[in-house]
């Protein structure tokens, strides 16, 4: 192991230290979550607005959609977690290590996208259908929702654990309503549009819907953006692979901090070592697939059906989160009062659990990349950088909700074109990353090369013909 020269580069960032690759747990039962945690936060824009209201305006011939994008996001995260579990450090500090800014840059684009609150409004808007609020009682109540989550990630001892509990108790409640709407709502007419959605009927594009709605809609098939950089993140405080050497985030109030080098470690490229790598892959492989990729498309799926079923080819639907509002009070006709008010009280939590985790996630990649990057010689802890980055957000968030503005669904689709542009380049960075900077042994190659080739020609055309829409758009093009 002495004789291994580190392949990681140390030019920007200083060098790894090399150590043995963990053993994995015999009980692999016990590490799953990151795959569930990046489910669970993925399902709010997408799968409670913006892919029902595809469905309410063309029916279900454009699902396929959501399935390319899952797809594709399970190998982008794929990517992102090789270089995790090889080195302990996140993708943005490899991403940092080619050129200093890299990760500065995702984590401005990360908070262009979510410093407006519209994660949390639509979460307060939804207890505004169930309690009858007048529309300036839902700033408050979600004004309210900012300091709930505030306060719950940074009181946190561990603040990993208490994400993957509350986005645990959210899945478990869609889980309810999705059994309820195919016992009770969902028509068999969807079930063969679902089909067909994938198959003789699928369309695109989908008039009258504009391409940066298509475009966004498959962004956020999932997770979308800087959500699946944040799998880095959450497979480290989880344990996984080398990250298993990086203690986890904690609460500067409540946890016991660790004032520990920020960055990572390699192992050499030993018969033993790549043995446990096999067996470390192979799960983390599994554990995506079974947890992210199932779980995202069959929410979407079924979430559309039930829209399908219930407001598809009603007159007059907003384009806005207003249609929601519809499709509740078409359920209490269609079934019954209580199905919904079980259909907004789930939608409400399942929203608020989206809030707090697209908060810890946006948090977590800006406090690892200051840290990191620009504050490593300093003695201040990640786990105070990131006390400090909620806690900004939430006040901007405040300020922004105070200030009158709201979020109608043509900013969700502007966030959702930008989440694209990030995917798209940082699929051109992952490709250099694992190509040049792992041993050859657990490098990229073969159909997941091809997977992220695909990804980059897949965004980039999306980005590339959305800013001609707009350009289009702007100058009264036709």
């Amino acid at each position: 192991m002495s004789e291994f020269t580190p392949t990681i580069p140390a030019k920007v960032l200083p060098s790894v230290t090399v150590r043995d690759l963990p053993e994995p747990p015999r009980n692999t039962w016990r590490i799953i979550g990151p795959g569930l945690v990046g489910a669970g936060v993925g399902l709010a824009s997408g799968e409670f607005i913006l892919w029902p209201y595809i469905s309410s305006q063309v029916g279900l011939v454009f699902i396929w959609g959501a399935l390319v994008g899952i797809v594709t996001q399970w190998f982008l995260n794929m990517e992102i977690e090789r270089y995790t579990l090889a080195t302990g450090e996140t993708a943005l500090t490899g991403f940092s290590r080619m050129w200093q800014h890299w990760g500065l840059i995702f984590v401005l684009m990360t908070l262009a996208s979510n410093l407006w609150p519209g994660w949390v409004t639509t979460s307060a808007t939804m207890v505004g259908y169930l309690t009858g609020a007048a529309e300036d009682s839902v700033r408050w109540i979600a004004i309210g929702f900012l300091l709930v989550i505030a306060l719950a990630l940074t009181l946190a001892p561990v603040i990993y654990v208490a994400l993957e509990r509350v986005i645990f108790v959210k899945i478990a409640l869609v889980a309810v309503l999705v059994v309820v709407a195919v016992l009770f709502a969902i028509n068999a007419e969807s079930w063969a549009a679902l089909a067909k959605g994938l198959t003789v009927d699928a369309t695109f594009p989908a008039p009258p819907l504009e391409f940066a709605l298509l475009m966004g809609a498959i962004a956020y098939a999932g997770a979308g953006g800087g959500q699946n950089l944040c799998q880095s993140n959450w497979i480290r405080d989880k344990g996984f692979g080398m990250g298993l050497y990086v203690p986890r985030l904690v609460s500067p109030v409540t946890g016991h901090e660790e004032a520990v080098s920020s960055t990572g470690f390699q192992f050499a490229p030993t018969k033993e070592n790549l043995d446990r790598w096999r067996r470390w892959w192979r799960f983390a492989n599994v554990e995506q697939a079974s947890t992210f990729a199932l779980v995202s498309f069959l929410t979407i799926a079924l979430m559309s059906m039930l829209a399908y079923s219930t407001v598809y080819g009603k007159p007059g639907l907003e384009n806005s989160i207003e249609f929601l509002r519809v499709e509740g009070q078409t359920l209490m006709s269609l079934v019954g009062p209580w199905f919904g008010v079980l259909f907004w009280v789930i939608g409400a939590l399942a929203l608020f659990a989206s809030a707090m985790g697209i908060v810890d996630y946006t948090s977590r990649l800006a406090s690892d990349i200051i840290k990191t990057v620009y504050l490593r010689e300093r003695t201040v802890t990640v786990d105070r950088v990131y006390f400090l980055v909620v806690w900004v957000m939430t006040l901007v968030g405040i300020t922004i909700l105070l200030l009158g503005f709201d979020q109608p669904l043509i900013l969700l689709v502007l966030s959702a074109s930008f989440a694209a542009v990030m995917m798209f380049v940082y699929s051109i960075l992952l490709i250099v990353l694992n190509r040049r900077a792992l041993p050859a042994p657990i490098k990229i190659r073969s159909y997941r090369l091809g997977a992220l080739v695909w990804s980059v020609g897949f965004f980039g055309t999306l980005t590339v013909l959305t800013i001609i829409q707009q350009v289009q758009k702007i100058f009264g093009g036709s």
